[in-house]
C-alpha cells in the first residue's frame, strides 16, 4: 500500500535566511512537488504567463474568490492583492502531489487554520546570526543599502513568529539544513493522516481476523 495524500509544505523565514535555495534543492532532489503558483491582481510584467507564474485576475474576480472561500491564503501587498487558490491545490494533495508554498508567517497561519490545514507542514528557517543574516543579504548583491535596510528592520518581526511552526531550523550549514528539510518530508509523509488507504486496510485486517 503506497498511495498517500500530499502535503501542503510551508517554508517561512526571514530575507537571506537560505529559503529560496532550500525550496529548489527539495524540488530538485523530488521533482514531483508543485510549487504552488499564486493569484495576483497586478499587472502581468513582460514575459509572465498566466498559470504559470501568476495567476492574473482582475480586482473584483479575486476579491469573489476570497468571498466564496476559494483561496487558503491572502494579503494585501503595495497595493495588489495576492492570494494561493485553493482548488489546485486540493487537487494535487488528493493526487498524491506535494505542494510547496514559499509565504510569511501570515499566509502560513492562515493555510494552517484552512480547510486542508491538517495537511499542512509548516517548517522556519532561523539564520545562525543576525550579523550573518546581513552578510548573507549583502553578498547576495540583489539590493542596495535601502532595500537591506528595509529586509533588516522587518527580520525581527518574521523571526518572532517562529513558535507557530512544526519545525524550526537554524540554517547555518545549507547542506545539513537540506539533509534534515528531506528527512522531516520525509516522516511527515508516513503521517496517519496522508495515509487514506489506512482505514481499508484496517479493516481488510479484521476482516481477516474474523475469518480465522
Amino acid at each position: 500500500m503506497d498511495d498517500r495524500r500530499g502535503l501542503l509544505i510551508i517554508l517561512s523565514s526571514p530575507s537571506g535566511a537560505g529559503k529560496s535555495t532550500l525550496a529548489r534543492r527539495l524540488r530538485d532532489w523530488d521533482p514531483e512537488i508543485l510549487f504552488s503558483v499564486s493569484a495576483t491582481t497586478r499587472a502581468a510584467r513582460p514575459g509572465e504567463v498566466d498559470g504559470q507564474d501568476y495567476h492574473f485576475m482582475t480586482e473584483p474576480q479575486f476579491r469573489a474568490e476570497v468571498s466564496r472561500g476559494a483561496m487558503l491564503e491572502h494579503a494585501h501587498v503595495f497595493g495588489n492583492f495576492y492570494g494561493s487558490p485553493e482548488g489546485p491545490v486540493r487537487s494535487a494533495i488528493e493526487a498524491g502531489r506535494d505542494v510547496l508554498f514559499d509565504i510569511d508567517w501570515q499566509g502560513a497561519q492562515q493555510i494552517v487554520n484552512s480547510a486542508l490545514g491538517q495537511h499542512t507542514l509548516s517548517i522556519f528557517l532561523l539564520p545562525p546570526s543576525i550579523a550573518e543574516l546581513r552578510r548573507r543579504l549583502e553578498s547576495r548583491g540583489q539590493d542596495d543599502a535601502a532595500t537591506i535596510a528595509k529586509r533588516m528592520n522587518k527580520s525581527w518581526d518574521e523571526i518572532s513568529h517562529w513558535g507557530g511552526y512544526d519545525f524550526v531550523l537554524v540554517n547555518d550549514d545549507l547542506d545539513a539544513t537540506e539533509a534534515k528539510l528531506k528527512t522531516i518530508l520525509t516522516a511527515t509523509r508516513l503521517r496517519r493522516s496522508q495515509q487514506p488507504g489506512l482505514t481499508e486496510h484496517v479493516r481488510a485486517l479484521q476482516a481477516e481476523f474474523e475469518a480465522l
